[in-house]
């Protein structure tokens, strides 16, 4: 008997009073009220180099990438702090995020950017907006 399962793990769940159509990979499975699903947020990321087989040039405020949170992919508008004009690759930044639709996180969640089938930055959610 498993009496607990993480990100990556293969488990089997039995829930009462909920069907089968209804449960899509990516979705958490949580205690209630023990994670909230939210839309915006800050974050700190690492933009891959060309050379890392990264971005190949700089992006903007308005960028929307797809972000990968554990199995869930999401498409999201990312905004640059004031005074960041543009992020190149092999920058360090603080971005700010707005995810298509909420999902279920919390401070320290880590991601990845993803674009045109490969990874071109990697991060960590610093803070919880909405």
């Amino acid at each position: 008997l498993l009496d607990e399962g993480q990100a990556g793990d293969n488990i089997g769940a039995l829930l009462r009073g909920v069907d089968k159509k209804d449960v899509v990979r990516g979705q958490v499975l949580a205690k209630p009220k023990s994670i909230m699903p939210h839309a915006k947020f800050n974050g700190t990321v690492y933009v891959l180099s060309k050379d890392e087989g990264g971005r190949h040039s700089p992006f903007f405020s308005g960028y929307r990438p797809q972000f990968y949170f554990r199995t869930t992919d999401i498409t999201g508008t990312v905004n640059l702090p004031e005074g960041k004009q543009m992020v190149l690759p092999g920058d360090h930044t603080e971005i700010i995020v707005e995810l298509i639709h909420p999902i279920a996180m919390d401070k320290g969640l880590r991601f990845a950017i993803r674009e045109g089938g490969r990874t071109v930055a990697s991060g960590q959610v610093t803070e919880i907006i909405d």
